[in-house]
């Protein structure tokens, strides 16, 4: 089955790497005979799905998270294997979309203006005010 990530962007099947463990949790006896932890792995470096532009900006955004150039994600959710296959294949696309997105716009740094000044002022003196007239008759 072939990961939509988008609308252009479609990772064929015979990309993904699929690797099926024993999950922990509830379950009961069932975990113990079940492999339902699902492992599924894309190698980045080695897709044909993407442009030279797609493939460098993965590399970078991923670069600490890739495993020898492909990302893996895994899925113990539930106790079924279907589910959790869906979930990985969903997590991926999720992945790979963020890693995708352009980058948020810099923030511009901005001086604070004179009202915010006027009043951060004011409440310190409001303060200081109030400890004075907490403390006792005659300590200055």
């Amino acid at each position: 089955m072939d990961l939509h990530v988008d609308e252009n962007l479609v990772i064929p099947s015979n990309e993904l790497a699929w690797n099926f463990t024993r999950s922990t949790g509830p379950g009961g006896q069932h975990v113990n005979t079940s492999d339902s932890r699902v492992e599924l792995s894309w190698s980045v470096s080695a897709s044909r799905a993407l442009s030279a532009w797609q493939r460098q900006r993965l590399l970078d955004k991923f670069a600490a998270r890739l495993v020898s150039g492909a990302l893996v994600v895994r899925a113990s959710e539930e106790r079924s294997q279907w589910r959790n296959r869906q979930i990985a294949m969903e997590k991926l696309a999720r992945l790979i979309a963020q890693g995708l997105a352009p980058d948020a716009p810099k923030r511009k740094p901005t001086k604070p203006t004179r009202g915010s000044q006027r009043k951060r002022l004011n409440a310190k003196s409001n303060r200081s005010t109030t400890k004075q007239l907490r403390r006792k008759p005659g300590q200055e």
